[in-house]
Order: structure tokens, then C-alpha cells, then sequence
């Protein structure tokens, strides 16, 4: 007899790092979207100080994500 539980357990686990991997590559693009709106929806409600203190977010969002990135490369590089 076939135990259906450990396959379903095996999928559960495969599905779950799959949508690791999709979160751990677009979260950050999605972080960078969100502040970039919340960035022109401050700076045409009147608040262009803080518009403009939010939209730096954006870029040290993109940056700090490729630095993290490239450390990972290097681990694995040297890893192997």
C-alpha cells in the first residue's frame, strides 16, 4: 500500500521551497514598487520632504539586495 501522506508531505515541502525562491527573488522588487508608490503618493499629497526621503528608499533597496546577492555567489563559489 502506498502511503499518500509522505508524497503529500514531499510536495507540501517541494511547494514550499519553491515559493521561497519566488519570495526570496521578487520580494525585494516588490518592496522597491510599494515604496516608489507610497514615494509619489506622499510627494503629490504635499509632503515633498518625505516623497523625497521614501524614494531614496528605492534604490538601497535594489543596491542592498545586489550586495546580498553577491556575497551569496561568493559563499557558493568558494563552497565548491
Amino acid at each position: 500500500m502506498l502511503d499518500t501522506s509522505s508524497i503529500e508531505q514531499k510536495l507540501l515541502f517541494t511547494d514550499f521551497l519553491c515559493m521561497a525562491n519566488f519570495f526570496r527573488t521578487y520580494y525585494p522588487l516588490i518592496l522597491a514598487f510599494v515604496s516608489f508608490l507610497f514615494s509619489v503618493t506622499l510627494w503629490f499629497t504635499g509632503s515633498q520632504l518625505e516623497g523625497i526621503f521614501v524614494g531614496i528608499w528605492v534604490p538601497s533597496i535594489l543596491s542592498l539586495t545586489t550586495v546580498i546577492n553577491q556575497i551569496e555567489e561568493k559563499k557558493k563559489q568558494h563552497q565548491s
